[in-house]
């Protein structure tokens, strides 16, 4: 960071040679660049992988080994890393160091005009000039420095003796001196944005982990909880934390996140949120968060209104308060199970966002996690498909469940988005710890074929997509038609009456002999896709799709099974019909007509059916009623140094400029008596800048016709 070329540093002639050198490596160029680097490097890291995220995500994401790496060097938050703290404050030093040793220098350098220059060194010059004046030296010179001083040169005039001659006169001058004074400023700029970083960055609030008897708290419970000593006082000089205020609620401690645990910041104010207000476009997305909040001082009891909305924050008491984002205040819910097993009960839970509850599932116990109440979800439905990432219409017959759940979306088509209502998120935590996702959608969803489907998601780690299982809904926009013919689909009695109707609509009473052939092949179908026969003596019941491709994959020759399996679906959909209409019947509904409606609602039915044999839970709970309660997230920051970074950019705004775009000049003249005329002046110009360009070239010309009268004679410029 050497303002001059070379890259060494201070060199002290006084102390021991182990201080001598460690200054010069400090305030030397090459000790500067290679912090610089590190902190590029840093900060490519910090970029790429996500930061102060759990530790269960890398360990998800890049397995325990360089999760626990990361921990170790914390990657996972590298701007408040004690080792890059460490290195923006040498960064600091050696920029400070730098400015030190090459401030006196510019600073001297500007009293500089080198007047005393051999009058011979001129004609080594690459841009110079020779002329004749019709004027006496001294009249020359008075009127060069007049023009250059008029022409914002600064200029210095010296008197020469010449043995047995009239003396001679050199006129010396520069400009663009504010050209060096750029690197001084952009060097400094460096040194107060550092400055700024650490001040607003947690080196303050480390130092006090460090020896003012602060502690990261790494446990749970209650805010009002946790102990003083992980509690920064109000007077804190310098923090940045978020808090979280529900709507009617009022809140003063904010939460600093650090790599080990958080620490809690008093505020000098509580903030009251009095209404939380989101604005949608007409997609559902949101284009407005605002909060009307009062601000209750702690000491005085003074209130003050204010309205914080996105990029437009609110200042009190020296603390910024800005809307960072918003959250679940304690929503209330209503769930209703929906069996996904035989041995599964229906039953009605109440609870709140953000708290848990104990289920049982026969001798296993499920802790359900009430994770997120959503009244707006935007899904991308382009050109009227089914809204799904695997369409459930294309089933592929020896494939699980991962490979006919899909997004809810198809993000391969144009967008076309469109806000489907409320949903419900929980997790299923088993006794091992081991947690699931879930996400289902309060109202059906009609993905533009016709068929309205309530969709309910499921995940095993965070940083998976929802798989979706679409039920369909019946006419009164139910699950109940699917429910019914599921529970009838169940029944043994039910099961052979569908196949002895089936039998009496399409056989032929005249050949008894291929009934009974039909029959025991649609009571082999049927009963492999309830999941109450084994495809072999040995092998576990799977029932669905699943079983009907096992059963042809052990029992067709491969050569055949194009022809039997499309035998076999259109039997099994035949008698599926029946079923459906005998669980009509049962819940005294009339049957449906044999119209493509009915036939779209029975293969999504029938394809639910065999999707939910892989659900991974007994049962999915449907949002059936909620009271909605928001809650506003704020970041809170108190940043001294934000002013002294405003300055250090805008110094280092006008370094680059003065660096780029200033041009150190220098001018001289020398003029003597002519040996020829008497009265006449022989000049000689000789000009020097930092950085040729064409720009200067002009300027050299000018000066040429100017000052000397040349107009551009190739015989008297060399």
């Amino acid at each position: 960071m050497s303002v001059s070329v070379s890259t060494h540093g201070l060199r002290l002639k006084r102390g021991s040679h182990a201080w001598r050198a460690t200054v010069e490596l400090l305030s030397s160029m090459r000790f500067a660049i290679a912090l610089l680097t590190v902190i590029c490097i840093a900060s490519i890291i910090g970029t790429v992988l996500k930061q102060h995220e759990p530790v269960g995500n890398y360990v998800n994401q890049f397995g325990p080994f360089w999760a626990q790496v990361f921990r170790a060097a914390l990657l996972d938050s590298v701007y408040s890393a004690w080792w890059f703290l460490l290195i923006l404050l040498f960064l600091v030093i050696s920029t400070s160091l730098c400015v030190a040793r090459n401030t006196p220098r510019i600073l001297a350098d500007f009293k500089v005009y080198k007047e005393d220059i051999r009058a011979q060194s001129l004609k080594a010059f690459g841009q110079r000039a020779e002329t004749v004046l019709t004027e006496s030296p001294d009249m020359a010179a008075n009127r060069i420095g007049q023009l250059l001083s008029g022409g914002g040169w600064k200029v210095k005039l010296q008197r020469r003796d010449l043995a047995g001659k009239e003396g001679g006169w050199m006129v010396a001058a520069r400009a663009g001196g504010a050209h060096k004074l750029g690197y001084i400023a952009a060097h400094s700029a460096i040194v107060l944005v550092c400055i700024g970083g650490l001040l607003d960055g947690d080196l303050i609030v480390k130092a006090q982990t460090w020896f003012a008897g602060k502690s990261v708290y790494t446990g749970g419970g209650m805010i009002a909880d946790v102990p003083a000593q992980h509690r920064l006082s109000p007077d804190n000089p310098t923090f940045r934390g978020n808090i979280l205020v529900p709507e009617g609620g009022q809140a003063g401690v904010a939460i600093l996140n650090q790599s080990t645990g958080v620490l809690l910041q008093e505020l000098p104010f509580s903030i009251e949120l009095k209404k939380f207000i989101v604005d949608y476009y007409s997609t559902g997305m949101p284009k407005l968060f605002a909060s009307e909040v009062v601000l209750h001082d702690r000491k005085t009891g003074e209130a003050k209104d204010a309205r914080i909305e996105v990029n437009h924050p609110a200042s009190w008491k020296g603390i910024e308060i800005y809307q960072s984002s918003f959250d679940d205040g304690g929503s209330t819910v209503t769930l209703k199970s929906v069996p996904m097993a035989a041995a599964a009960k229906p039953f009605e839970i109440e609870g709140t966002i953000g708290s848990s509850a104990q289920l049982t599932n026969g001798s296993d116990k499920l802790t359900l996690e009430y994770t997120a109440l959503r009244l707006i979800n935007v899904e991308n439905f382009a050109d009227g498909t089914s809204g799904s990432g695997a369409d459930v219409r294309k089933v592929d017959l020896v494939h699980d469940m991962q490979s006919r759940l899909g997004a809810a979306n198809k993000v391969d088509k144009p967008k076309t988005l469109r806000n489907i209502g409320p949903s419900i998120s929980y997790k299923l935590r088993d006794a091992s710890g081991q947690a699931r996702e879930f996400q289902n959608y309060m109202a059906p969803v009609d993905a533009g074929d016709g068929m309205p489907v309530f969709l309910l998601g499921v995940r095993e780690k965070p940083e998976e997509p929802f798989r979706y299982l679409r039920v369909p809904a019946d006419d009164k926009g139910t699950m109940d038609g699917f429910l019914q013919m599921r529970t009838a689909l169940a029944d043994a009695t039910l099961r052979e009456k569908a196949i002895d109707r089936y039998i009496a609509r399409v056989s032929d009473a005249k050949r008894p002999e291929l009934a009974e052939q039909l029959r025991v092949s649609a009571a082999r179908a049927l009963g492999l896709f309830a999941g109450v026969e084994r495809v072999k003596p040995d092998s576990p019941k799977t029932g669905g799709w699943q079983a009907i491709a096992d059963f042809m994959e052990v029992n067709v020759p491969q050569g055949e099974r194009e022809r039997a399996g499309t035998v076999l679906v259109r039997i099994l959909n035949d008698v599926l019909f029946e079923v459906l209409n005998l669980s009509r019947e049962k819940a005294g509904l009339a049957d449906l007509p044999p119209d493509q409606k009915s036939q779209a609602f029975l293969t999504q039915s029938v394809l639910a059916i065999s999707d939910a044999a892989f659900y991974p839970a007994p049962m999915a709970l449907m949002l059936t009623d909620f009271k909605q309660v928001q809650a506003s997230v704020f970041q809170v920051a108190r940043a001294p140094g934000k002013n002294i970074v405003y300055l250090g950019c805008l110094l280092l705004i006008i370094g680059i400029f003065a660096m780029l775009y200033v041009r150190e000049r220098r001018l001289w003249v020398w003029l003597t008596p002519d040996g020829v005329r008497a009265g006449d002046t022989a000049a000689t110009m000789a000009f020097s800048v930092n950085r040729k360009t064409m720009d200067s070239d002009r300027e050299f010309e000018h000066l040429k016709a100017r000052l000397l009268a040349i107009e551009d004679k190739k015989e008297t410029v060399s």
